[in-house]
């Protein structure tokens, strides 16, 4: 039995094939594209997973969207009617794409699967795709459900549980009410991309102090107890409009927003402190109420707003779940996959599928992409003209531990790529995490993005409380930890007073290049049986160097979507002063290339000017 599963026409649309229960492929449309989170119908994402699954289109049984377009439809339309004559532009703006193509998902199911797709098309619900992504590939057997996002049909929040292979959502907070706008809004605000800059915001909070947080909860979010919270929608625009803001919410903040790439402020990083601390905090009022009501241990995320890792952290810690499981592609990416799951579990009574032993999921290490054999990559290299040296794998580990100690950056290109926004070791730029210049050179001199940004440790799984306040597994990078007190260095009276930006300066741990200035890390574990060979590398890096801690960034450059090919990432090597690039078992010296003419100005392409 195959299920296609299918996200479009909003952002990161995608593409999962599920075969009797098991997740065969995922990707999303933008790997292939190579344009930044591209919402058109994910075309090469279908052909893709197809393939990987060995199947055409006429083998595929269900074809399921992953929302119910009427309905997010009769939403706008609502909210248009709701605010008239005031969202004029927006709703001219956003109709005829509506008109035109948005409405008839159905049709364009038909035509583009083609003549031989004899399957059925069936639509989940949008909060229903993130609960399934959230639950059936998780370790647990029954947990509570938590899915937070923008918005899906009329959902911005929704909670239940799953048991076996059903799921019953019990709650929902409605739109325009919305921790993910409220998290967008505070985003516009500081100058950052919304849909994409969410992450740049949550990096700036560690620089300020949370002093708005007052202010943001008398004014903009009523919370109550148990979590519940409504908008005052007097400061917010995009319900009507074509920004996030408006100039309430500019006056009650004392000015505009920061225009992009324009110098970060102190206002602006505490702006960031604030809205973080409140996002923390209504996350475990909510969760605390949720495991009040469901009764249920353990917990499992989804949605946008599931991708905010210090939050995460901070609910960990908490301890009011024993444990929280969340879909490594939490946005709208992953609702792909949680539809089809859906229809596998619940549209035709499936049992949830055992994981095994211990704490490892049906994700696969979201290892669900394309590979390239060795003889791929060979091809690609000669035709080119392209110079190589060809290793056995020990050889090949080897000799990036002692480039990695040697201070030298490495583009990693191996296996099958990642599902969601992370690079988990198969698509990553990798680092010595021990190095004080490390993380804004990488940021500068590799990423092209702001120096601020911090840089995510890659540690063995089985070594990771040695280094962090963490003892659980997380291998989708997807929870913050401090680094522990006995790998931090003491800093002068002066240093610990330090402001803003300045506190970037200093180094604060033994690996400094992934310590972000509260002594936060976004950790990545690295378990054997998920990534085996990228386990081996940092386990070889710490028998000859005695660290299990790399930094690992994905294979970009800002503006770009990270690499799906060993063109694209040849291209992104060359463009770079990544020093070397490793892509299965063949290196690649920046020093031995043969002089790069590049096709197009990418410094335009990725916005990069």
């Amino acid at each position: 039995m195959n299920i296609l599963g299918i996200s479009a026409f909003y952002h990161d649309s995608a593409a999962c094939l599920v075969s009797d229960g098991k997740i065969v492929a995922a990707a999303q449309e933008e790997r292939f594209t190579r344009k930044k989170h591209d919402e058109r119908f994910p075309n090469k994402a279908i052909e893709y997973c197809l393939a990987a699954g060995g199947i055409s289109s006429a083998d595929v049984d269900y074809a399921v969207f992953y929302e119910k377009p009427f309905l997010k439809f009769e939403r706008l339309l609502e909210t248009y009617l709701a605010v008239a004559p005031r969202g004029i532009k927006s709703f001219i703006a956003a109709m005829p794409a509506w008109l035109r193509e948005k409405l008839w998902i159905k049709e364009i199911l038909w035509r583009e699967l083609g003549p031989g797709f004899r399957g059925e098309i069936l639509f989940s619900e949008h909060h229903r795709s993130h609960a399934a992504s959230a639950f059936f590939p998780s370790p647990f057997e029954r947990a509570a459900i938590l899915t937070l996002d923008g918005v899906g049909e009329w959902a911005t929040t929704s909670w239940g549980v799953g048991r076996g292979n059903k799921i019953e959502l019990w709650a929902d907070i409605y739109f325009p009410h919305s921790l993910g706008m409220l998290y967008s809004a505070f985003t516009y605000y500081a100058g950052f991309k919304v849909n994409s800059g969410e992450y740049k915001l949550m990096g700036l909070a560690p620089y300020g102090e949370p002093k708005y947080k007052r202010l943001i909860y008398d004014t903009l979010i009523d919370v109550k107890d148990n979590g519940s919270f409504r908008l005052n929608m007097d400061y917010f625009n995009y319900a009507e409009g074509l920004t996030m803001t408006n100039a309430r919410f500019h006056a009650l903040f004392g000015g505009e927003p920061r225009k992009p790439d324009t110098i970060l402020t102190q206002k602006d990083m505490d702006v960031a402190a604030s809205i973080q601390t409140v996002m923390n905090e209504i996350m475990l009022k909510i969760s605390r109420h949720i495991r009040k009501e469901t009764g249920e241990k353990n917990l499992v995320m989804a949605g946008g707003v599931a991708l905010n890792c210090v939050a995460n952290g901070k609910l960990l810690q908490s301890g009011v779940f024993n444990d929280v499981w969340i879909q490594p592609a939490a946005g709208d990416a992953g609702g792909a996959l949680g539809a089809a799951l859906s229809v596998w579990h619940e549209y035709l009574g499936n049992k949830k599928l055992e994981i095994g032993s211990g704490k490892l999921d049906g994700m696969l290490g979201a290892y669900l992409g394309p590979e390239f054999a060795d003889e791929e990559i060979k091809r690609y290299l000669d035709e080119r003209a392209i110079s190589y040296e060809q290793f056995s794998e020990y050889a090949l580990l080897d000799k990036i531990s002692d480039a990695i100690n040697a201070g030298k950056v490495i583009g990693w290109f191996q296996g099958r790529m990642e599902f969601g926004p992370r690079a988990l070791g198969a698509r990553s730029i990798i680092g010595d995490a021990r190095s004080r210049e490390m993380q804004s050179m990488m940021n500068l001199r590799i990423k092209f993005r702001e120096s601020f940004r911090p840089f995510a440790p890659s540690v063995l799984y089985e070594h990771v409380s040695e280094y962090f306040d963490m003892s659980e597994r997380s291998p989708y990078m997807l929870f913050t930890a401090d680094v522990k007190n006995d790998k931090r260095l003491p800093l002068s009276q002066k240093d610990e007073q330090a402001f803003g930006l300045e506190k970037l300066k200093k180094p604060r741990s033994k690996i400094p290049a992934v310590t972000h200035v509260d002594y936060s890390a976004r950790v990545q574990t690295v378990h054997h049986k998920t990534n085996p060979r990228y386990h081996k590398l940092i386990a070889r890096f710490n028998e000859k160097y005695g660290c299990p801690v790399i930094v690992n960034t994905s294979f970009n450059v800002r503006g770009e979507p990270i690499v799906c090919t060993p063109d694209d990432a040849y291209r992104c090597f060359m463009r770079t002063n990544i020093d070397y690039l490793a892509m299965g078992n063949f290196l690649l010296d920046k020093k031995a290339q043969p002089e790069f003419k590049d096709a197009v100005d990418w410094h335009k392409e990725f916005d990069l000017d």
